[in-house]
This record gives structure tokens, C-alpha cells and sequence, in this order.
């Protein structure tokens, strides 16, 4: 029990302390989004019910893009959590979970539809939609190290290496040592590396002013990449962000419906 202990109050503490400094800079950013034109709607049927899945960032649910769907809302879309729950776990489970919610949003709205991952969440929904681009219309990332997931802050690698130490002693839930080495790892990173599909537009959001994912490895060479000025857990709710998202998720909007048109007749 000592052995399995040590190990969890330096995972909560590491967690806690590196969610405290973060949080409180990225709470600063919601009254900046709400007074912001970007905030309200010029078209409620913007989206014309294109469906919108959003993947949280590491050590966080779907509650942390509350704001971003309520934005999706209010514009047409029809968002949904990705529904993995805490993003701590096996990468190649979460990305199946992913792809199951995709397959039954996709059921859901008709066609195709959006990923919005922030951090780990954009590339682990990268991951999904080179697996399935059949079901994805479109991929957004925001500070999402695609290019080296371990070249993350130590401190967020730190956590990562925990929880799979954690896994070793019996914890189940959590990343295991096959997410940083080993086949598992190897098949991963191989898949993060591919091109994305062509019939897969993506858009890559990075800043200059992120701490925790460096800037250079967020350009995905696959993907428009965009700069905005935020901190790395408060992108979700910088203004720049959106400004930058909505003509791009309005054109893939119109894709779709020119799709579901040309099917009918």
C-alpha cells in the first residue's frame, strides 16, 4: 500500500499545483471572450447542424470546453463531448473511445463531423481522424504538440510518468508505460506523423506565449497553422481563437451541406 501511495500523493500534487497556475491565468480570459464581438452570433443558423465533437486537454473532461460548445450552439452547430472522461488515460483507448463517439455523432447529425481538441485532445483527435476520415469533416487543434507529445513541459511529462507508474501498481484508468515506449507507442507516433487525409482540412492554433506545449511543435505541416496570444490552457477561451475558427468552421459548414445536397439529387 506505502508503494502505491508515494506515488499518487506526487501525482496529485504535481497536478494540483500545475492546474492552480495555469487555471487562474486562463480564468482572466472569460470576461475578455464574453465582451468580445465574437461572442454573439450574427447567423443562429451558421452551423446548419453540422456536428462538432470536443476533446479536452490532458488531466481535464468535457466540462473544460463548456464555453466553446455553448459558442458552437449558439451558432448552429450541434457539439458533443468526446465523453472520455478524464484525459489521463492509454492513448490508444481514448482514441477508440473517441472514434465511438464520432461513429454515433455522425449517426446522430447526418454527416460527417468537426474535432475540437485542445493539448493532448487535438492530437489524440488527430489520431482518430487519420484512423477515420470517413467521419470527420474537419479537425481543429489548439496547443497541440503533434509533432513531439514528449516534448511537453517536464512538469505535464512528469504527471504523464506518474500515472503510468500508478498503472504499474494496479490504478486502472491511467496511462501505462506502452504510451511512452514500446509498440504501443511506436504504432501511435507513427499514425501522428502521417499526412492527414486531404478530404480532412485541419487548423493548428498555437501561441508564442505557451509554457506548456512549445510553439514549434503545435505546427503541424499537414494543417493552416494560426498564432494567437494566449496562455496554453486558456486558448479555449481566448477570443483570438474564435476569431480565427468561425469563417473556417462556417466554410466547412457549407462543404457539408453542398455534400448532403449533391447526395440527394
Amino acid at each position: 500500500m506505502l508503494t502505491l501511495l508515494q506515488p499518487a500523493r506526487e501525482a496529485g500534487e504535481t497536478i494540483r499545483t500545475a492546474t492552480r497556475e495555469h487555471l487562474l491565468l486562463a480564468l482572466l480570459d472569460i470576461p475578455r471572450l464574453l465582451r468580445h464581438p465574437i461572442w454573439r452570433p450574427e447567423d443562429p443558423d451558421e452551423g446548419a447542424g453540422l456536428g462538432v465533437v470536443l476533446v479536452p486537454g490532458f488531466g481535464f473532461g468535457d466540462r473544460s470546453l463548456t464555453l466553446a460548445g455553448a459558442w458552437l450552439k449558439a451558432r448552429g452547430y450541434r457539439p458533443s463531448g468526446s465523453r472520455i472522461g478524464l484525459n489521463v488515460g492509454c492513448t490508444t483507448e481514448l482514441v477508440d473511445r473517441i472514434e465511438a463517439r464520432l461513429e454515433r455523432h455522425a449517426e446522430d447529425t447526418g454527416g460527417r463531423v468537426v474535432l475540437i481538441g485542445q493539448s493532448r485532445g487535438g492530437w489524440l483527435a488527430r489520431l482518430a481522424a487519420i484512423r477515420r476520415p470517413d467521419l470527420v469533416r474537419g479537425l481543429v487543434m489548439l496547443g497541440s504538440p503533434v509533432l513531439d507529445p514528449l516534448g511537453a513541459h517536464p512538469k505535464v511529462v512528469r504527471v504523464a510518468r506518474l500515472l503510468a507508474r500508478l498503472s504499474t501498481l494496479g490504478v486502472p484508468g491511467l496511462m501505462d508505460p506502452d504510451c511512452f515506449t514500446g509498440s504501443c507507442y511506436d504504432e501511435n507516433m507513427k499514425s501522428l506523423a502521417a499526412p492527414l487525409p486531404p478530404e480532412v482540412p485541419a487548423l493548428a492554433v498555437y501561441s508564442r506565449a505557451d509554457t506548456i506545449a512549445p510553439w514549434q511543435l503545435c505546427q503541424d505541416p499537414y494543417a493552416e497553422c494560426v498564432e494567437v496570444r494566449s496562455t496554453h490552457t486558456g486558448m479555449g477561451l481566448d477570443p483570438d481563437f474564435y476569431v480565427a475558427a468561425a469563417p473556417r468552421l462556417a466554410r466547412w459548414a457549407r462543404a457539408g451541406d453542398t455534400a448532403e445536397l449533391s447526395r440527394a439529387s
